[in-house]
C-alpha cells in the first residue's frame, strides 16, 4: 500500500539506514536525510531524497523547515565524546516539530556489556564495559525521553559488499581465537524489515535486540567464508598474540548471547537470514 502522505526524515543516511529507506519508499513513504558531504547531497537529490548537510560542526541550516511535514523519523548517528551530536544541535527542534507517529534511534548491543557468553533480552541491566557503550546508553535515554523512540539494538551489520566474503576476498581476513567468544550478528536485509515492522507496530520506548539466531565464534565465520570461496583460512592467532587496534580489541571484551524473541513475538518478524551460513552463500 502506497501512503505519499508519509514523510521520513532519517538523520545520518548510512548502510542500514538506506536500506530502511529502501522499503519504505516502496510504501510510497517521501524521503528526507541528511548526509555529510555536499557529493552525497546531490547523489540523493538525483535519487530523489531530500538531502541536507549536517554533522557535529555543521548543523542544519533550517532545522525548522527540513523537519517540517515529517511523519517518522531515525537517527543513526552514533554519540562521541561530547555526547549525541543531533540531541546537541536539535533537540529543541526535533521536540517542537514533533509529535511524530514514530521515531527510531540505532543503537547497538554493546549496551549490555560483558556477560561471559550469558544471555541477555531487552529486560537485562545496561551494563557497558566501555566508554562507547556507556556513551550508547546515554544516548538511547536521551532519546527516549524526548521523543519515545524506539530503540534498535543491533549486533554485527552485514550484507552485501560488507561481510566476511568482503574480507576474504581482500585478504584482509584473520582467524583471532579467544575460547567461549561468541558474537551476534544481523544481516542488513533483515535490519530493513525489523524497523519496518515497528513502524507498522509501533510501540514508544521500547526498544528491541536486532539480530539473527546464530551467535558463533568469529573464526567460524570466517573459515565458512573461505570455504565457500575454496581457498585455505588464515592460520588461527590466539587472541594474547593478536595485534589488534584498541576498538578492535574492545569488541572482544563483550562476551554475550543476545536474545530477539521480542522482535518475533511483538513485531510478528520471521528472519529472512536467521543464520549466517545461508546468508553468505545466497550473497556469494
Amino acid at each position: 500500500m502506497s501512503d505519499t502522505s508519509k514523510r521520513l526524515f532519517i538523520f545520518g543516511f548510512g548502510f542500514s539506514a538506506k536500506a530502511f529507506a529502501d522499503r519504505m519508499r516502496k510504501r510510497g513513504y517521501r524521503i528526507a536525510a541528511t548526509c555529510r558531504s555536499e557529493e552525497k547531497r546531490v547523489l540523493l537529490a538525483n535519487e530523489g531524497i531530500e538531502a541536507f548537510i549536517f554533522d557535529r560542526d555543521t548543523p542544519l541550516l533550517d532545522a525548522t523547515a527540513a523537519l517540517k511535514g515529517s511523519t517518522h523519523l531515525l537517527s543513526s548517528v552514533p554519540p562521541d565524546a561530547d555526547g549525541d551530536p543531533v540531541l546537541n544541535q536539535h533537540a529543541q527542534d526535533i521536540a517542537a516539530a514533533g509529535p511524530f507517529e514514530w521515531v527510531g534511534y540505532l543503537s547497538t548491543t554493546g549496551v549490555y556489556g560483558d556477560r561471559q557468553g550469558g544471555w541477555v533480552d531487552e529486560g537485562s541491566a545496561l551494563e557497558p564495559t566501555g566508554e562507547r557503550g556507556q556513551r550508547r546508553v546515554s544516548a538511547e535515554a536521551e532519546w527516549q525521553s524526548l521523543t519515545q523512540a524506539h530503540c534498535f539494538r543491533l549486533a554485527g551489520i552485514y550484507g552485501p559488499g560488507r561481510s566476511a566474503l568482503d574480507t576474504v576476498r581482500k585478504g584482509r581476513a584473520r582467524r583471532v581465537v579467544k575460547p567461549g567468544q561468541v558474537f551476534s550478528r544481523i544481516h542488513i536485509d533483515d535490519i530493513a524489515q525489523i524497523l519496518e515492522a515497528s513502524v507498522l507496530r509501533p510501540n514508544p520506548g521500547a526498544a528491541y535486540n536486532v539480530c539473527d539466531d546464530a551467535a558463533a565464534p568469529p573464526q567460524d565465520v570466517i573459515t565458512y567464508a573461505c570455504t565457500l570461496l575454496g581457498i585455505d583460512p588464515p592460520p588461527e592467532i590466539p587472541f594474547d598474540q593478536a595485534e589488534l587496534s584498541p576498538m578492535a580489541r574492545s569488541f572482544y571484551a563483550d562476551n554475550k548471547r543476545v536474545d530477539n524473541s521480542r522482535i518475533k513475538e511483538e513485531l510478528g518478524v520471521q528472519l529472512k537470514w536467521p543464520e549466517y551460513r545461508a546468508a553468505l552463500k545466497a550473497m556469494l
